[in-house]
């Protein structure tokens, strides 16, 4: 090679990395302008409650806005599409729910795979929920209430937020693995719900830790478990629903997600600032007064359980027979 090309070839290829280096630079500083996480209910919720403070947790930590955009419809499913539907480069993210699992199969005609299109990010909470009659159901525990429902089939009925919402499928899951006839009535949110049992028209429901404490502690309602594998810290001395139904368990959780092809960097970024604030004594306290406990984990953790749950729920809705056309 003459001296003339030696130098000509070293020159391009310096050229070359010189071209490269802004790029990396800002592969490197992700994120680099304000990231957007997709809430699929209206402000207040538990869902909006935990994305507001995973938000405020990384606006601080990668001194970048991450601002929260509630688009409640469909069962979370508007949401979900729109973000999968955004461009996969780590600026727009979905604050992800059992809905999701739930809605793979109640629902025949989405536009979308749930977990073919989205990229597992961190999970974050799990939420505990509970298994509560009106006062005067003649059961004092999970026994006597499928004993009091078997003897009489006719009798009780349970409320639910609506067809598919987690309290749905997981007194679905429950008269699956137990025999227990009881009748369905679906409700447009939890308030309509709770009413009607107070008043004792409805006689069973499974509710979030969250809004069932005030209750159970007034004594409007009883509990009889909770719904998650261990016991509630804030209500010690309830047993499990698994106690008296063993292998029970159903939960709402909530994690983050992005649209398939998100670059690694900016999924490993994310799990790694969402898992230092699930750490935090301040964050676990505040998850704990929502009946929530922390869930920790690496990206694949979070899709191992997405891909469990997706399949768990497959099968109570398909017993149930409740789709969504």
């Amino acid at each position: 090679m003459t001296l003339h090309r030696r130098r000509l070839v070293q020159s391009i290829g310096a050229l070359a990395a010189a071209s490269a280096l802004p790029q990396a630079a800002r592969a490197q500083s992700y994120p680099s302008r304000p990231v957007k996480l997709v809430v699929g209910y209206a402000p207040g919720g538990a869902t909006d409650i935990t994305a507001r403070l995973i938000g405020q947790w990384l606006s601080e930590k990668l001194k970048q806005a991450f601002v929260v955009e509630n688009r409640p419809g469909v069962a979370t499913n508007i949401a979900t599409e729109a973000v999968i539907n955004s461009p996969p480069d780590g600026y727009t993210l979905l604050m992800a729910s059992a809905a999701n699992a739930i809605n793979a199969e109640m629902y025949e005609k989405l536009k979308f795979n749930f977990v073919r299109d989205t990229a597992a990010v961190a999970g974050v909470i799990r939420m505990q929920n509970v298994l509560v009659v009106h006062p005067d159901v003649p059961a004092r525990n999970v026994a006597e209430l499928i004993q009091y429902a078997k003897a009489n089939p006719d009798k009780l009925t349970y409320a639910s937020p609506g067809i598919g919402s987690p309290g749905h499928v997981s007194a679905e899951l429950f008269k699956m693995m137990t025999g227990a006839p009881l009748t369905h009535l679906p409700y447009r949110g939890v308030a309509p719900a709770l009413t009607d049992l107070l008043s004792g028209r409805i006689k069973v429901m499974v509710d979030n830790m969250a809004t069932a404490l005030p209750n159970i502690t007034a004594g409007k309602v009883r509990a009889l478990g909770v719904t998650t594998a261990a016991r509630s810290t804030l209500l010690p001395n309830l047993p499990t629903v698994a106690e008296g139904v063993p292998g029970y368990e159903a939960s709402s959780w909530f994690g983050v997600v992005a649209p398939k092809d998100t670059p690694r960097l900016a999924v490993e970024t994310l799990n790694v600032e969402i898992n230092r604030a699930l750490a935090d004594p301040s964050i676990a306290v505040r998850f704990g007064t929502l009946g929530g406990t922390p869930l920790p984990g690496s990206p694949a953790d979070f899709s191992r359980m997405i891909a469990q749950e997706t399949e768990k729920w497959a099968k109570v809705v398909r017993f149930a027979g409740a789709k969504v056309n």
